[in-house]
């Protein structure tokens, strides 16, 4: 059978974040008209930039936004679009949604409302699956949903077992029954759990299948009947059921497993006239059964890894098979070239229980390099909205062996800069540091079984990364001193002709304090080098080279790159190979360090003395008249105010030695 073509020519993105630019992109590449969707809170996300037309559809909570149908439909009108893909999350699953676009004459992207329906509900998709001989978890998928009948069920099945929502996923409405005396409470909460996240309190019960493997396999169907799979993915690394890291393919794959996988997946999609992407999900246990687990009717987070594996661009072929083209590929045609690996940046606190954080990015600064792919939906100064998902991009990495693909992704998580949230980066590595990682075993229980509750924790800094952050942190007070000055010559930075240099800084972790001293021991400007002790131990970190945001620096003749932001509060972000941390003068009051040198505070600019003090206590100022003036390498060099105002005190005389940074003056801004 031929199916008649659905030609349109602009697209609309039901969603937003790092999967709407992904998907904009290649609509874009082409050559489609592309809309993005937008609340009040995404009004400068950069979804928004990434499209060639915009339409606002609420404020910011889901609910009257990214979950409305009536507004998504609204948009599409207003645009003009002739399609709407609608990613992954959010509306992507509902069948009424993919209904009412194809009901309102837009191309839904994405597999038919029934076929949605069918497999949205895991009990009617069980029953499916068995219809259609595909291997299954023995279980209860009945209507009769009395206690009294899940409980005889459950004795029938045998312990352990899984209770879950019929209805949704990703973990929700999910609990394991180890004992009998579980099972009644694993009853209520799940079914409770269910109604709030899905408004269907039916439930389901499987024989739980212990420690296994999460693979999947990626399938994709034309309208003619045509389907095939790409491969699949293991996704075992999994925190309360969410998909943590995902790889291409499964380490413990053989082609005989992945055939009859294959089948497997292509047989489900069939047995519902499937057509788009999609993904059949498997547990793998350890004697290579595999069981239907369900099947996600849309595209996957984890998509990028097999695109990198195959060489296809997954999108792509959603567009044109929403347009009626025949898939231009066979079965034989798909070739698995290399291992890819994803991790999942979160803005999360796992230190506090993987909490979700929102504020301001500070400064992103994606990975790059050979094998490396980022997707992500952010930019540097972004406010990140507590109303939607935590997950903020996806660091993807492809090499020609695991161990490659492996390496490159713990060094692209080693240089990617999130600064201004928490987030989930220094989890991520740990996680792939692992040996039972590294030797591919990991299973569904991994992260319960191999990281402890102290890897969560943020370690304090070491006396190195504190010292590093010293030195950036008094680079800095010195350019800043220097712009303000009138005539100081740069060669005068860290010299002083009558008193040893030395700075200090007091940085405090919980129980871990480090009072630096700060001595410069040679060099200028980007070549300066300092000793630094604390008491007890000292070090000599030497500023090789500083560009913005990047310093090479020697550590006792050691080089590594630091990558840092010094803030308006004086709040320094630092990242050395990997170890992040944010480090504060704790020798200032609260909010000190953000007025020095600004307001009415005048401080030194440099070492010197100081030869004159031309105010008084109580005298009015204008902004550029001279203060004061001081002397260094036998030059004199004039300190003048930055403001109109009245001097509320002078805390040097003439004669007297003072070190950069040093308060010499307060004016009161305001005039009198």
């Amino acid at each position: 059978m031929t199916v008649a073509m659905q030609r349109f020519s602009s697209v609309l993105v039901a969603n937003r974040g790092e999967i709407a630019c992904r998907i904009l992109r290649t609509a874009r590449a082409m050559d489609y008209h592309t809309v993005a969707v937008y609340t009040d809170v995404d009004a400068q996300a950069p979804h928004v930039h990434a499209a060639d037309e915009a339409v606002r559809i609420g404020a910011g909570p889901v609910a009257e936004s990214y979950l409305s149908i009536d507004r998504i439909i609204a948009a599409a009108r207003a645009s003009g679009a002739g399609a709407i893909h609608p990613g992954y999350g959010f509306l992507s699953e509902n069948a009424a949604f993919a209904r009412a676009c194809r009901d309102a004459g837009f191309v839904f992207i994405g597999p038919s409302p029934d076929a949605i329906e069918i497999m949205g509900n895991k009990a009617d998709a069980k029953r499916r699956m068995l219809e259609a001989g595909v291997p299954c978890v023995p279980g209860y998928h009945g209507g009769a949903q009395d206690d009294a009948t899940l409980e005889a069920e459950a004795a029938s099945i045998g312990l352990p077992l899984m209770v879950k929502a019929a209805a949704g996923g990703g973990g929700r409405g999910m609990r394991l029954v180890r004992g009998t005396g579980e099972l009644k409470v694993a009853i209520r909460q799940a079914r409770s759990e269910a109604l709030q996240a899905f408004g269907s309190g039916e439930l389901i019960l499987e024989k739980a299948v212990l420690r296994p493997r999460h693979v999947e396999v990626q399938i994709f169907a034309d309208e003619n009947g045509h389907t095939i799979n790409l491969g699949e993915r293991d996704c075992s690394v999994q925190r309360r059921h969410q998909k943590v890291i995902e790889e291409a393919p499964c380490p413990v794959s053989s082609n005989e497993l992945r055939e009859r996988m294959g089948a497997a997946a292509v047989a489900a999609a069939n047995s519902i006239g499937y057509c788009g992407a999609g993904t059949v999900e498997f547990l793998l246990d350890q004697d290579g059964a595999f069981y239907f687990l369900e099947m996600n009717t849309r595209l996957q987070v984890e998509h990028p890894v097999t695109e990198m594996v195959t060489g296809l661009d997954l999108v792509a072929l959603q567009l044109r098979v929403a347009q009626g083209e025949p898939l231009a590929l066979t079965q034989r045609d798909i070739e698995i070239r290399g291992h890819a690996i994803e991790a999942r940046l979160y803005a999360e606190d796992p230190s506090h229980d993987f909490l979700p954080t929102s504020g301001a990015v500070a400064r992103w600064e994606p990975p790059c390099g050979n094998g490396i792919r980022v997707d992500s939906g952010i930019v540097s100064g972004q406010e990140i909205s507590p109303f939607y998902d935590p997950m903020i991009a996806k660091i993807i990495a492809h090499g020609p062996d695991r161990e490659v693909a492996r390496r490159r992704l713990l060094g692209a998580l080693n240089k990617t800069v999130l600064f201004g949230i928490a987030n989930n980066r220094r989890f991520l590595a740990t996680c792939l540091e692992k040996d039972v990682f590294a030797s591919g075993a990991a299973t569904t229980a991994f992260i319960d079984e191999e990281i402890s509750g102290t890897e969560l924790a943020e370690p304090a800094p070491g006396f190195e990364d504190a010292a590093v952050a010293a030195v950036l942190d008094v680079e800095y007070e010195h350019a800043r001193a220097m712009a303000r000055s009138v005539m100081v010559a740069p060669q005068l930075k860290n010299w002083a002709s009558a008193a040893t240099l030395v700075f200090h800084r007091c940085y405090r972790f919980d129980e871990t304090a480090f009072g630096l001293d700060i001595r410069p021991v040679g060099g200028a400007g980007p070549y300066a080098c300092y000793r630094v002790s604390d008491g007890e131990s000292d070090v000599e970190i030497a500023i090789l080279r500083r560009d913005a945001g990047v310093a090479h620096v020697g550590i006792n003749g050691s080089r590594s790159v630091a990558r840092f932001m010094l803030t308006e509060t004086g709040l320094l972000h630092l990242m050395i190979e990997g170890r992040s941390a944010q480090f504060r003068n704790d020798n200032l009051e609260a909010g000190e360090r953000a007025a020095v040198g600004v307001g009415g505070r005048v401080v030194a600019p440099m070492h010197g003395l100081v030869t004159e003090v031309t105010v008084n206590a109580g005298d009015a100022v204008s902004k550029g008249q001279k203060l004061l003036a001081m002397e260094a390498m036998k030059m004199q060099h004039e300190v003048v105010s930055p403001m109109d105002g009245r001097v509320r005190e002078v805390f040097v005389a003439a004669g007297q030695q003072v070190a950069v940074d040093a308060e010499l003056i307060d004016i009161d801004v305001r005039p009198g």
